[in-house]
């Protein structure tokens, strides 16, 4: 027995909730933008079929869609919001730095307050550079350790994602459209496992300009010695050490995992929660490094980063006003007490019910995610897709149960009692063997695959036309407001 799209069976009782305007709004987006969405992570293939919401607005931890409908937000914006959606003193610092204007022929003073602010919090950087996302930075401090090394191979750790370019994407299975020797050029190693780099280096001898990682990720710490054991590899290779800090910065501390674990590298990359949602990211590190791609230097110079938007006043002020937040509020162990609360009763209930061997939150309080395993125990993306369906019908969202310090007590109570009736249905499922009698659609796919398949969405039976308005014709806006399509 399957759902029609947007309902989610629970023992014969269909709970109904409409995200019809969602999937019309959705089809538009199909037709103009590629996949649907600007991030792979937020396409619509990565929730369950016909339940993908559009959303109108945010505030503190909970989101509105176009339907109406509202919901607990997990994740917030791929972890980058992590002092709630329109945190009021980040609203009001970037309005008043907007009201006197964005972007200009010349460095602001923000700028140097905000690279000064910002290098006090990391412990390994003298300089720092701005940009608009983690993929500029990381590609940057990768191009400086090849210029400074005279090498060409990049190690880097066996983590999902460092960057949308060449070198990286180039070893993922979207890999269509990067040359063959530039493939060649980046090799992987293991987390944790200190034999797999010092083989890379065995392997391809004064070859590896840098090593890049995650110095932890949600799931994994280092263990005991491993991260120096990296330091001391490189030192002795002659590579470079890059500390990717999307994820543990702001989130593990403020000085990221640099400080958090006392192994200082090379140079370091920011993004995500620095700005708490606006478009900031930063590549940092040593001066004698940066200034290879400054005016202070008789060497070749390094084209290292130069973006329009990289340092406009509005993602810098929102910067500042982040950092004294985390200054005064300690929104780190907020989030490391919420995050510990909901695992805690989440993992009681899966126990309770018998499904401790196949739904459970794991990782690190200040960033949870869920595992989710079938009959068998092994990981399935239907048994994932089931649980999504579930949660969504009764108002949380979310690829992950990642906190914010918005969080309220009320947001978490809610969430577990609506794990709890989610659990119920997961329980149906492994009964039955199979969670497809219980979906709605199909289920989702990895966000990074070589084919559209299994999630292809159907080409419409004519392309659309091209349709520009005519010279003075007024553009149609989509309004919130108006009624259903």
């Amino acid at each position: 027995m399957t759902a029609a799209p947007g309902t989610a069976l629970d023992g014969g009782n269909t709970q109904r909730r409409s995200f019809a305007r969602s999937n019309q709004l959705q089809t538009r987006l199909h037709d103009l933008v590629p996949g649907g969405a600007h991030t792979y992570a937020r396409g619509p293939d990565q929730y369950p079929e016909g339940m993908a919401p559009v959303l109108v607005r945010g505030a503190g931890a909970q989101v509105w869609d176009v339907d109406g409908n509202r919901f607990i937000e997990y994740g917030m914006g791929l972890r980058s919001v992590t002092l709630g959606h329109g945190y009021r003193p980040v609203v009001d610092a970037v309005c008043a730095a907007v009201a006197d204007g964005t972007n200009f022929s010349r460095p602001t003073t923000m700028v140097v307050h905000a690279a000064e602010e910002f290098l006090e919090l990391v412990p390994a950087a003298d300089m720092v550079k701005f940009a608009k996302n983690g993929s500029d930075v990381t590609t940057a401090a990768v191009r400086l350790a090849r210029a400074v090394t005279g090498r060409d191979m990049v190690a880097v750790c066996d983590q999902p994602f460092y960057s949308t370019d060449d070198w990286f994407i180039g070893t993922t299975p979207m890999a269509r459209g990067v040359p063959a020797d530039t493939i060649r050029a980046t090799a992987r190693f293991a987390y944790n496992d200190l034999d797999s780099l010092a083989t890379l280096f065995s392997a391809y001898p004064d070859r590896i300009a840098c090593v890049l990682l995650e110095a932890a990720t949600a799931t994994h710490e280092p263990a005991p010695g491993f991260l120096h054991g990296v330091r001391s590899l490189c030192d002795r290779h002659g590579a470079l050490l890059i500390f990717d800090e999307m994820i543990t910065g702001f989130r593990w501390s403020l000085g990221g995992a640099q400080h958090y674990y006392g192994v200082h590298p090379d140079l370091s990359c920011w993004g995500k929660a620095m700005a708490n949602g606006f478009p900031l990211s930063a590549l940092a590190g040593r001066r004698e490094l940066m200034e290879l791609g400054g005016l202070r230097t008789d060497a070749a110079r390094v084209f290292l980063l130069s973006t329009t938007h990289g340092a406009e006043t509005a993602a810098l002020a929102a910067f500042r006003a982040v950092r004294r937040a985390y200054l005064v509020e300690d929104p780190i162990t907020r989030m490391e007490q919420t995050g510990r609360h909901l695992a805690s009763a989440i993992n009681a209930i899966s126990t309770e019910l018998g499904l401790a061997a196949h739904m459970r939150v794991i990782g690190r309080p200040s960033c949870l995610v869920f595992e989710t395993k079938d009959a068998k125990q092994q990981h399935s993306q239907g048994f994932r897709t089931l649980f999504l369906q579930e949660m969504l019908q009764r108002g949380v969202l979310g690829q992950s149960f990642v906190v914010s310090a918005a969080h309220t007590r009320t947001d978490i109570d809610e969430t577990i009692d609506a794990t709890r009736e989610a659990l119920l249905v997961y329980r149906r499922a492994i009964d039955a063997g199979d969670a497809s009698r219980f979906l709605s659609g199909r289920p989702v796919a990895p966000a990074i695959r070589t084919y559209a398949a299994p999630r292809r969405v159907a080409s419409p039976s004519a392309a659309p036309p091209t349709r520009k308005p005519a010279r003075h014709s007024k553009p149609t806006r989509y309004d919130p407001d108006a009624p259903p399509l």
